[in-house]
């Protein structure tokens, strides 16, 4: 008989001092990393015959982990006629069914975050559970786990038979479980710690201020000096739209995508660990050390059982949060088209050594990324960028950030960074009066995630189509000021994109409905970043940013470049461009396309980046 124990006020943070407690009933809340690909079975009891006295005996079985040490100690009776104990998958003596029984386990592995001397750790525990218990999780999963506290033997293998394993000194811990909960299944939010009563009311009033807005990106990384427009969209990152099941099944995320493009030493990576800190759920990684298994999943060896197991990555264990990618551009372009199914679908398909299955990773991404030439070069363009259009249209805004030099600008920057720096131990009253603290700020977001699923109104809908209308048609404000019609042709990519920025401006109100001030600002946040970027021609040949007579122009340059030499041929670059250029063709257009075709892998670079070979 076994029942499952959820007890609330069980001994938690086990594992500050793993001494105390040894064979008591804790509890803790982890994230499952990886699990076995199925659960086994093992024999609980048997009637186990011996064929030279023709008798039986009823032989009781003991935990799970230490069936190996029963099985040597079969082995060893056997060998002197005495009864022989077969255990779990190895097979039972007894064929009738009415003499023996079995009973289900299954082995996983979780990340466990405690506390130990004020520095925040993060450790992996083995758990084990039985009978009904198992295959409940994924990895992914936030659970709370009852469970006891204890240690097993550590075995090798034998140098001798490889097939079988020796037991050494060493003792293990590990936690039978008794008792699990899920806390994300199906909706991508993680409960966290229970909200009090009086913290619910503070909340309310909170939201009900009519600066709340300014408020909350006020109080992101408030050491960090301007970019309020910036910190306003990582704001709307924080909170989130509202995830949307279609009748058909099919899912539209709610989750907002950032991407920070720009001059190093802008705070970039500043933001990014204020943003780990800030998200009740997140985690950080930089590019360069980031793979693609490592960002998604992997499938690897049990040493133990020799199974396949599958062990999450970072937007596995971010499933509910932020993902924050540091050095994006750094990262091989392998990798990073590993993830467009992870960012649009938010799911990771994995179909590797027999297993075939589909993780969640409904998480935000919140990524930074340098210049191809270290600083922004104006007169380069969308050479400044190394990606590839699929990537750049999944992200809802697109920042670049620049290191301008204005006098008056680095007088209060520099004004403000000796203010940091001659307060860095103590905290002034002007900072506590019109910000929140980050405590507070982190219950805040997962409050309104958690009560809050905004959706546009009937006049806000109408405004965002007929604005909608106006730029697919090139009718924007950058028209009127300028006198110049060109025509942007955003996708609905980017119109969705609209709405889900419209949906976190007004959860943060804890508002049911998005209104038409929510769109306007939802605009205004797209305007100054990703449309900014494209009519100033950073973002030229990104999906949706290319005008249609720029795109007929390229095609034209293109046919002729094929034209001019066949596949297998080489010619110089600067021989090209010189040609074209007596053609009366723009040289910034001829170097786009150029550099489009190195993209591809139509042709290729030789001699010193002298000469280009026609590879297709």
């Amino acid at each position: 008989f076994m029942c499952d124990i959820q007890i609330k006020n069980a001994i938690s943070g086990v594992l500050s001092d793993k001494t105390k407690e040894h064979m008591k009933l804790v509890r803790f809340i982890s994230i499952m990393s990886d699990g076995s690909t199925d659960s086994k079975c093992n024999c609980r009891w048997c009637i186990c015959c011996n064929k030279s006295v023709q008798n039986e005996e009823n032989k009781s079985c003991q935990m799970a982990s230490h069936m190996e040490e029963i099985l040597n100690k079969s082995k060893r009776a056997d060998e002197v006629g005495q009864a022989k104990a077969i255990l779990g998958t190895c097979g039972v003596i007894s064929d009738e069914e009415s003499k023996n029984a079995q009973e289900e386990w299954q082995t996983l592995k979780v990340q466990v975050s405690f506390q130990k001397d004020n520095h925040p750790l993060i450790v992996y525990c083995d758990l084990l559970k039985r009978q009904y218990l198992c295959d409940k999780i994924v990895p992914g999963n936030r659970v709370t786990v009852v469970g006891i506290y204890s240690i097993k033997k550590t075995s090798v293998p034998n140098k001798k038979n490889s097939r079988e394993k020796t037991n050494v000194g060493i003792r293990t811990p590990y936690f039978r479980v008794v008792g699990i909960q899920v806390d994300t299944q199906g909706t991508g939010r993680s409960t966290g710690a229970p909200i009090r009563p009086e913290e619910e009311e503070a909340f309310r009033r909170l939201a009900a201020q009519p600066n709340i807005y300014e408020t909350i990106a006020k109080s992101i990384a408030p050491s960090i000096y301007g970019s309020i427009d910036m910190k306003k969209a990582i704001s709307c990152l924080l909170f989130g739209g509202s995830r949307k099941r279609m009748p058909d099944g099919l899912t539209r995320r709610g989750d907002v995508n950032l991407l920070m493009l720009g001059d190093p030493g802008t705070a970039k990576s500043q933001l990014l660990k204020f943003v780990e800190r800030c998200s009740p759920i997140a985690v950080y990684t930089s590019g360069k050390g980031s793979s693609a298994a490592g960002l998604t999943a992997s499938v690897t060896k049990d040493p133990a059982t020799r199974n396949f197991v599958m062990e999450g990555g970072a937007m596995v264990l971010a499933d509910g949060g932020v993902v924050c990618i540091d050095e994006f551009d750094k990262m091989r372009e392998d990798d990073r088209v590993a993830i467009h199914e992870a960012m649009e679908q938010q799911t990771i398909s994995i179909a590797k050594a027999g297993i075939t299955t589909t993780l969640n990773s409904r998480c935000s991404v919140l990524a930074a990324a340098n210049s191809v030439y270290g600083r922004w070069d104006d007169t380069k363009g969308e050479e400044n960028i190394d990606f590839m259009p699929t990537i750049l249209s999944r992200f809802d805004m697109i920042f670049i950030v620049k290191d301008t030099h204005n006098e008056a600008r680095d007088i209060t920057l520099a004004k403000h960074v000796m203010n940091v720096h001659l307060n860095a131990l103590q905290m002034t009253e002007e900072q506590a009066e019109g910000e929140i603290s980050l405590e507070t700020l982190k219950k805040y977001i997962g409050y309104c995630r958690r009560k809050c699923g905004p959706r546009l109104n009937a006049d806000a809908a109408e405004k965002l189509k007929n604005r909608y209308i106006l730029m697919r048609n090139g009718a924007s404000e950058y028209e009127r000021e300028t006198g110049k019609r060109i025509s942007i042709p955003i996708t609905v990519r980017q119109l969705e994109a609209i709405i889900r920025i419209s949906e976190s401006l007004a959860k943060m109100r804890l508002s049911p409905f998005a209104t038409n001030a929510d769109v306007d600002e939802a605009l205004r946040l797209f305007q100054v970043s990703t449309l900014d970027a494209a009519m100033s021609g950073n973002l030229s040949g990104v999906e949706g940013f290319t005008t249609e007579e720029d795109q007929e122009l390229l095609s034209r340059i293109e046919k002729q470049i094929k034209r001019r030499f066949v596949i297998g041929s080489q010619v110089s670059e600067h021989a090209i461009i010189q040609d074209f250029a007596r053609q009366k063709y723009p040289e910034r257009s001829i170097q786009k396309v150029l550099h489009f075709m190195l993209r591809r892998g139509e042709i290729q670079h030789r001699m010193q980046r002298k000469m280009l070979y026609r590879l297709k």
